[in-house]
């Protein structure tokens, strides 16, 4: 009693598309998936399915078989990779060189190899979400640090033209965007191309007239 209490414990609700085209695997699957608490928002017998019921459901990970018919496991692991949908599991009763390489270059989160029991199962979900989480947040902080240095870039444009057109020190200029920024609520990005929209035509207007 205290294991299976360990076991419920340890395994978060988390929502599973699992595919095998064998009808007696999947429902042994479902059964052990929701007896560690996981919630089964769909089955698939079919790679082709699966990938159509991930993009619908979204669920926080799909564990699927690799030999299927229609499609097999491995191409449509890439594909619901690819689209950013969740993170694969992949089930199979071989173990070669081969088909492992082609899972992790399909992107296959973890591999299992049947036939598994729940303790083989269960962490190699764990650890296929997390691998999937950190991939997310790693993708977030390079946008976010594109983000930022566009933003450092314009700033230091605007505060290069508010010295030289405006008679303000490299400090004074800093405050005034970022007082601005407050001030209008808008981003300091935006009001550096504000700035350097303005004074550069203003720059280029002076140029003219010359």
């Amino acid at each position: 009693m205290s294991e299976e209490k360990n076991t419920d414990q340890q395994a978060p609700a988390r929502s599973v598309l699992v595919v095998e085209d064998e009808t007696i695997i999947r429902l042994d699957i479902v059964e052990l998936l929701t007896g560690a608490g996981y919630n089964v928002v769909a089955e698939a017998d079919n790679g082709e399915e699966a990938v159509t019921l991930a993009k619908e459901h979204t669920p926080d990970v799909v564990l699927m078989d690799v030999q299927m018919p229609v499609k097999d496991g491995i191409t449509a692991a890439e594909e619901i990779v690819e689209a950013g949908i969740a993170p694969v599991v992949l089930l199979t009763a071989f173990s070669q060189p081969d088909l492992v390489a082609r899972a992790q270059k399909a992107g296959a989160m973890a591999y299992v190899v049947k036939p598994f029991t729940e303790h083989d199962l269960i962490p190699a979900i764990e650890v296929a979400v997390g691998r999937f989480e950190q991939m997310k947040q790693l993708e977030k902080e390079i946008t976010d640090l594109k983000q930022r240095f566009e933003t450092r870039k314009l700033v230091d444009r605007a505060k290069s033209l508010l010295t030289e057109q405006m008679n303000l020190s490299e400090p004074d200029a800093f405050r005034w965007i970022q007082k601005t920024s407050m001030n209008k609520r808008m981003s300091m990005q935006q009001v550096a191309e504000a700035v350097i929209e303005q004074l550069s035509g203003s720059n280029n207007q002076q140029t003219e007239k010359k």
